[in-house]
């Protein structure tokens, strides 16, 4: 074999079928549009369009709520982390947190972190550093010997506004009592 007769296998890249080029493509004229109409000339949209009848995406009922402000956790079990703790893939030594779990394929997702579940047992002495746990998976981590890191509440932003309010009252009265 030589450079130049290094080949794909056949069939593994297929090119595009070029439309419009000639009667004897088989996709000649019209490119496969059929004749005349709304769906032949470019820029269609009617994906959906019923005809003046109401779209079926209209006439279903649409049911529950989508929250926009929700948070995206990776949900992991105390039972899972155990299982490959036991593997050998995570060492229980040191503290386990979002990328340890990460790179061993146990967290996936969860762009605001991993919050603890307490499916399953545990029986290693563990350190976790998480976005948030269940009140289950915190008892169970600490009957072994082990402890939960959370982050700080943050005050919500009603609370923050309603610090404000008090303190501009606050200042307000100090102002009008001089």
């Amino acid at each position: 074999m030589k450079l130049n007769e290094i080949r794909d296998n056949p069939g593994a890249r297929k090119s595009r079928m070029r439309v419009g080029r000639g009667i004897g493509s088989g996709k000649g004229k019209t490119g496969g549009r059929g004749q005349k109409g709304q769906k032949s000339r470019s820029g269609v949209s009617i994906a959906g369009f019923e005809g003046g009848q109401m779209p079926l995406h209209m006439r279903l009922p649409k049911r529950g709520f989508n929250n926009p402000f929700g948070k995206d956790f990776a949900e992991v079990n105390l039972g899972m982390v155990q299982k490959f703790i036991d593997a050998g893939k995570l060492d229980a030594s040191g503290t386990i947190d979002h990328d340890a779990l990460k790179a061993i394929g146990l967290a996936k997702g969860g762009k605001d972190g991993v919050r603890l579940l307490g499916k399953g047992e545990l029986t290693s002495k563990v350190t976790f550093k998480v976005a948030g746990a269940s009140k289950g998976a915190i008892a169970a981590v600490e009957k072994t010997g082990g402890k939960v890191e959370l982050p700080e509440a943050q005050p919500s932003e009603h609370e923050k506004k309603t610090a404000r309010r008090e303190v501009n009252k606050t200042a307000k009265a100090a102002k009008t009592a001089k």
